[in-house]
């Protein structure tokens, strides 16, 4: 294996397998929720994180007859949500424990009877000392794993997931499907940082469970963490306006998942294909997910793909020399 920048494998796979032990403490987070019964489910927080909690809105969705809801913490704040209320589980995430918005929005949700459900990076934060559950997974990744145990073993609970037990139980294989994938990405992740990291305006297109995770890259490492000026758009709404921007020498890149929505993807690579010269796409169905049955790849491709993308953000940040921990605004100036 060729050298790769900024990623410890044998660090990685310990960490992932730390997650997977927590099953048991995870699925009985499930089961006290679903004893306790809830009216509806309400996924809200902010930044990267609420594009990493978005995909399991889409699952709830597609998969149940639950009234799910999201919502942008701050937007939450402003406007509140007629259907959040005594009753209702929240979803929260939070890396540091303590963003600003989240943290509101947790009060507030709190005040209302709100049962509180958080995954957190670290320990004795804020929001873990706010919340009814919690489970924190420190430095590791991938932090939805959580969210694939303890949803998944909700629907299973509440009758729509019958299939949980084996996805349960091949989801052991993730971390190492995930270091294979970042292992056999690498190489085109380099030169995609190679290639584009200079370019004036970026065009990033998904869609489905996999347009969070586009969403989040485009705007959480191309432009707070790494400064480049990046359009993203979903796949459907690409036509409805932005395709009209696509001309030789625009660089557009396209996340294609496995799921209900990959022909909307498929789409848009046809016509970007024949219309600009600076074209990349990113397909989860390209890598093996060893272990894992072929009718849980679409339920993974978010996952898969941010493993994909995090290659292009560790690479671009050793081309570009420019760190991705650096900001100019956020938590340096009060706003």
């Amino acid at each position: 294996m060729k050298e790769m920048v900024n990623f410890d494998e044998q660090n990685f796979l310990k960490i992932g397998a730390s997650i997977y032990e927590k099953r048991s403490m995870i699925e009985h987070i499930a089961e006290v929720i679903c004893k306790e019964d809830f009216t509806n489910l309400f996924f809200t927080s902010s930044g990267g994180s609420q594009a990493m909690m978005d995909p399991f809105w889409d699952m709830v969705n597609e998969m149940s007859d639950i009234p799910v809801y999201r919502m942008i913490s701050a937007e939450y704040l402003a406007c509140g949500h007629n259907q959040v209320k005594e009753g209702t589980v929240a979803f929260l995430a939070s890396k540091s424990g303590d963003t600003k918005e989240t943290m509101a929005a947790a009060k507030v949700l709190k005040e209302k009877g709100v049962r509180l459900v958080s995954v957190i990076g670290k320990s004795d934060s804020p929001l873990e000392k706010i919340s009814d559950y919690s489970v924190v997974y420190g430095d590791g990744r991938p932090q939805e794993l959580i969210l694939y145990l303890l949803i998944g073993k909700l629907l299973h609970i509440e009758g729509y997931f019958d299939a949980y037990p084996q996805f349960a139980d091949e989801l052991k294989h993730l971390p190492q499907i995930l270091c294979d994938v970042r292992i056999a990405v690498d190489e085109k992740a380099k030169q995609y940082a190679q290639d584009y990291h200079k370019e004036p305006y970026n065009i990033w297109i998904g869609s489905g469970n996999c347009w969070p995770v586009c969403y989040a890259f485009a705007m959480c490492v191309l432009e707070e963490s790494q400064w480049i000026r990046t359009k993203s758009v979903s796949s459907p709404e690409f036509f409805h306006g932005t395709l009209e921007l696509v001309e030789k020498g625009v660089c557009c890149t396209l996340v294609v998942t496995e799921g209900k929505t990959r022909e909307l993807d498929l789409r848009v690579k046809r016509f970007l294909e024949t219309h600009t010269d600076k074209f990349t796409c990113f397909d989860t169905a390209d890598y093996p997910f060893a272990g894992i049955s072929d009718a849980f790849r679409g339920i993974l491709s978010p996952v898969v793909m941010n493993a994909i993308l995090q290659r292009i953000s560790k690479n671009m940040e050793a081309v570009t020399e420019h760190s991705l921990d650096i900001r100019r605004y956020y938590r340096v100036e009060s706003y």
